[in-house]
Formats: C-alpha cells, sequence, structure tokens
C-alpha cells in the first residue's frame, strides 16, 4: 500500500505502524517530532500500536532551536 509522507510517497506494507515508518525511513532519532496523519496529531504513546492505512496524509514535524 502506499502512504504520503511530508509529499513523499512510500510504499509500505499492510499493517506497517507508525513507529515502524519511522524506522522505514530512517529518521534518526525520534526526540524532538510530532507525527500527524491526516491532519490529526498522533500521541508519541501510540506510535507502536497505530497502523496506517492505505493513501495516508503523514506529517512529520521536527522541532528546532532558535529564535
Amino acid at each position: 500500500m502506499e502512504v504520503l509522507v511530508n509529499n513523499k510517497l512510500y510504499a509500505v506494507q499492510p499493517g506497517t505502524t507508525i513507529a515502524a515508518l519511522l524506522q522505514f525511513i530512517q529518521l534518526p532519532s525520534h526526540k524532538g517530532i510530532a507525527v500527524a496523519i491526516n491532519n490529526q496529531v498522533i500521541p508519541r504513546t501510540s506510535w507502536d500500536h497505530q497502523a496506517l492505512a492505505a493513501a495516508d496524509n503523514i506529517t512529520i514535524i521536527r522541532a528546532t532551536q532558535g529564535g
């Protein structure tokens, strides 16, 4: 199945969780990031259990320091 991550298409297996997706796209650290699926923020405590669905639109935002 295909999902859109930050406007880039990825093919993933059905049942892929958010945690597995982050590992698949090789995000170096899960610190300081937020994940939304179809414009709904998903709590970090749900990442290991929240399965993705075909055509989900996933947004990953990384917090940065600065002013």
